[in-house]
C-alpha cells in the first residue's frame, strides 16, 4: 500500500455510511428474518429448505468468484470503479424489492424467491468489490485499520437499527400502518425496508467519493468488453508472483471465509429449527448478535492498528472456533445466546482485519483489481461451507452436526495464515509495479 493522504472527513463519513447502507441487506434478507421466512413458509419443510437456501448460497459464492477477479480489474483500468459501484447497489435493491412480492402459495414461489435472492446477492457481493478498493488511498496505512473497524461497526449499527426497525413495525402479530399479515406479507415486506435502505444510505458515496483516473486505455472492440474484462484478469493474476503474500492471504482467507459464511446464512435458520425461535425471537437475537459484532469491529479497529492484522484475525479464528463449538453443544436456548453473542465479538473483528490486511497488502493503483481477487478468495469455495452443511443436515436430519462442519473451515484458515509475512506484504505492496510488470501490460 502506497502512502496516502487522508481524505476529507466528509469523503471518510461517505465511505462508512456505505457499510451502515448494505447491512440491511445482509441483516434482514441474507441472515435473520427472510432466510428463516424462506425455510418456513416457503420451503416444503425447514430442513428441505435449509438445503434450498444453501445452494443458493452456494450458487452465488460461484458467481461472485467468476465475475469479481475480471470486473474488478476492468474497473481499474477504466476508472469507472464508482460507475460499477452504482449498477451493483441499483441491481441488489431492485431484486431485494421484488422479493417482496412473492407470494408463498404460488407454484414456482421457491424457484422465484431463489432466483431472486442469488441476483441481490451476487449484485451485494460484487459492490463491496468496487466499495473495498476505496480503502487503501482513503487514509494513510497506521490509520487504516481504525478506519475500517469503525465501518465495519458502524455497519453492525446498521443493521441493528433496521433489525429494531423490523420488529418495531413489520415481525409482529399486528405490524404497525395497517399492514397486511396474509401470507406472511409482514415478513417478506422486511426485503422493501433492506432495499429502501440500502439505496437511501449508499447515497452519500457516489456524491463524495474521490473519482479514480484511469490508469490505460482498454484496447477492446466495443462489442467485446467481456475479452478486455478478461484481458484484465490474466494480467491481474500474473501480477500475483509478485505479491507472494497476498497469494497466502488469499488462500487461508478462501477457508476461513467460507465458515463465516456460512454462519451469517444459517444462524437464524439454526435457532429456529433447532431450539424453536419464532422469527420475532430471531430477530431479537439478531438485534443483540449486532450490538456484540459492532462493540467488537470498532474495538478491534484499535487492536488492529496495534498488533497488526495477522495476529487480529488469528486471534478472532480461536475465539470462532470455540465458540462455534459452544453453539453446537448448546443444550438449551440460553447457552445459544451466550454462544451466538460471544461469537458476534469476533465475526465483525475477523472481517475488518482481513479487509485491511489485504488494503496494507495492494498496490494502490491496482486496488480494485486486488480486491477482486479478495472477493475470488471470499466467494470460489464458499458453496462449499453452505453445501457440506445442507448435505450433513439432510443426510443426519441434524442441524447441529451440520452446524458443527464450520469448525474444520476456521481451523484450516488460521494453520495457513500462520504462513504470511505481514511486514514483507506491506513493504512489498509499497513498491510500484516490480520490474518487467509494464512490459507484461503490453502483451
Amino acid at each position: 500500500m502506497q502512502a496516502t493522504r487522508a481524505q476529507p472527513r466528509r469523503t471518510l463519513a461517505a465511505w462508512s455510511m456505505f457499510d451502515w447502507a448494505n447491512s440491511a441487506f445482509a441483516t434482514l434478507v441474507v441472515t435473520f428474518v427472510y432466510s428463516t421466512y424462506f425455510t418456513t413458509a416457503i420451503a416444503a419443510d425447514e430442513v428441505t429448505g435449509t438445503a434450498q437456501w444453501s445452494r443458493a448460497v452456494g450458487l452465488s459464492g460461484i458467481l461472485v468468484a467468476v465475475l469479481a477477479p475480471p470486473l474488478g480489474a476492468l474497473a481499474d483500468r477504466s476508472g469507472r470503479r464508482l460507475t460499477c459501484l452504482g449498477v451493483c447497489t441499483l441491481v441488489c435493491c431492485v431484486a431485494s424489492a421484488g422479493l417482496t412480492g412473492v407470494h408463498p402459495d404460488w407454484v414456482w414461489a421457491g424457484l422465484i424467491a431463489l432466483s431472486l435472492f442469488v441476483v441481490a446477492n451476487v449484485a451485494f457481493e460484487l459492490s463491496t468489490v468496487f466499495y473495498n478498493a476505496f480503502l487503501p488511498e482513503l487514509v494513510p496505512a497506521e490509520r487504516v485499520g481504525r478506519l475500517s473497524g469503525w465501518a465495519w461497526g458502524l455497519g453492525y449499527a446498521g443493521g441493528l437499527l433496521s433489525l429494531v426497525l423490523a420488529l418495531a413495525v413489520l415481525a409482529r402479530e399486528q405490524p404497525l400502518f395497517g399492514i397486511s399479515t396474509e401470507a406472511g406479507f409482514n415478513y417478506r415486506a422486511v426485503c422493501l425496508l433492506a432495499a429502501g435502505w440500502f439505496a437511501l444510505f449508499s447515497l452519500p458515496l457516489f456524491v463524495f467519493a474521490p473519482r479514480q483516473p484511469s490508469v490505460g486505455a482498454i484496447r477492446e472492440l466495443p462489442l467485446q468488453p467481456h475479452m478486455g474484462a478478461y484481458r484484465e484478469l490474466s494480467r491481474t493474476f500474473r501480477q500475483l508472483r509478485h505479491y507472494p503474500d497476498i497469494t497466502r492471504l488469499l488462500v487461508a482467507r478462501l477457508l476461513y471465509n467460507d465458515g463465516l459464511i456460512t454462519i451469517f446464512a444459517f444462524g437464524g435458520i439454526y435457532a429456529a429449527g433447532t431450539f424453536g425461535m419464532s422469527l420475532p425471537e430471531v430477530i431479537q437475537f439478531g438485534i443483540a448478535l449486532n450490538v456484540t459484532a459492532g462493540i467488537g469491529a470498532c474495538v478491534f479497529g484499535v487492536v488492529d492498528d496495534r498488533l497488526g492484522g495477522k495476529r487480529t484475525i488469528l486471534v478472532t479464528l480461536v475465539a470462532l472456533t470455540v465458540f462455534s463449538l459452544l453453539a453446537v453443544w448448546a443444550p438449551s436456548v440460553g447457552w445459544l445466546w451466550l454462544a451466538g453473542l460471544s461469537l458476534g465479538l469476533f465475526v465483525g473483528p475477523n472481517q475488518s482485519a482481513s479487509r485491511t490486511l489485504m488494503s496494507r497488502f495492494v498496490p494502490e493503483q491496482h486496488s480494485a483489481a486486488f480486491f477482486g481477487l479478495f472477493a475470488f478468495s471470499g466467494k470460489i469455495t464458499t458453496f462449499a461451507g453452505p453445501l457440506l452443511l445442507g448435505i450433513v443436515t439432510q443426510a443426519t436430519g441434524s442441524q447441529r452436526l451440520g452446524v458443527a462442519t464450520v469448525v474444520g473451515f476456521f481451523v484450516l484458515g488460521g494453520l495457513l495464515l500462520l504462513t504470511v509475512d505481514e511486514q514483507r506484504g506491506i513493504r512489498t505492496g509499497q513498491q510500484t509495479d516490480p520490474p518487467g510488470d509494464a512490459a507484461s501490460d503490453r502483451t
